[in-house]
């Protein structure tokens, strides 16, 4: 991935930050979106904007088109950003539901738009979405971030389509995130068997490398150590 620009959307979760991680460690320049502000400062080969509503289109046109023009091209953009809730489906507030769609389909969706034009002029133009193994079928009080995940899913089939041979898109379907977010909520589980940051992020740079340029269209379980 020497000399590779990618972007990182939700660059500040663990998942972002493993991806950033290893991607600098492989020779790539990384900039990183958030919602939140912006904490690591900005060098030759990393930079960071924060306050980044990627749901609104308009400001993921900005920091994509930033991105792009501080680097001189864009290779990769990978859609980590997003949000989890738990809600059951028959007497739950829509608030929940909009959230979720917003969180997790529109961010990727704005991101990916803004991002495309910019990864078409690329020999190497990569889209990983990040959906969800609970997405595949959803259990009580995962019904709106299982839909919104879903969603994520058929735009990552729909985008594979409509840029075959010009970008290749694919997602990651991660089982629980060993984070410690998750530890606190779910402190009885055991965590052997969560998939850790650190092994989706191989897989995730796997997908926006060089070697993945046959593989587009494909939604990938990451289960961890079952």
């Amino acid at each position: 991935m020497n000399g590779a620009v990618i972007v990182i959307t939700g660059a500040q979760g663990a998942l972002g930050r493993s991806v950033a991680d290893l991607a600098l460690a492989r020779g790539a320049h990384v900039a990183g979106i958030d919602h939140a502000q912006a904490e690591i400062p900005a060098s030759d080969d990393r930079i960071e904007l924060g306050g980044v509503d990627l749901s609104d289109p308009d400001q993921a046109k900005v920091a994509i088109d930033s991105v792009a023009a501080h680097f001189g091209t864009l290779d990769a953009l990978i859609n980590i950003a997003g949000a989890f809730a738990f809600e059951n489906a028959a007497d739950g507030d829509d608030s929940v539901w909009e959230k979720m769609h917003a969180r997790n389909l529109m961010t990727a969706l704005h991101a990916s738009r803004a991002a495309i034009p910019h990864l078409v002029r690329s020999s190497t133009g990569r889209i990983v979405n990040i959906g969800a193994m609970g997405a595949l079928q959803a259990g009580a009080g995962m019904g709106p971030y299982a839909a919104s995940k879903s969603g994520v899913h058929r735009l990552t089939e729909a985008l594979a389509a409509e840029w075959k041979g010009k970008i290749t898109v694919n997602a990651v379907l991660p089982s629980t995130i060993d984070t410690p977010a998750n530890r606190a909520s779910m402190p009885k589980a055991d965590f052997d068997k969560w998939v850790t940051p650190q092994e989706l992020a191989e897989v995730i740079l796997f997908l926006a490398s060089d070697a993945a340029s046959g593989v587009t269209g494909a939604l990938i379980p990451v289960v961890g150590r079952v």
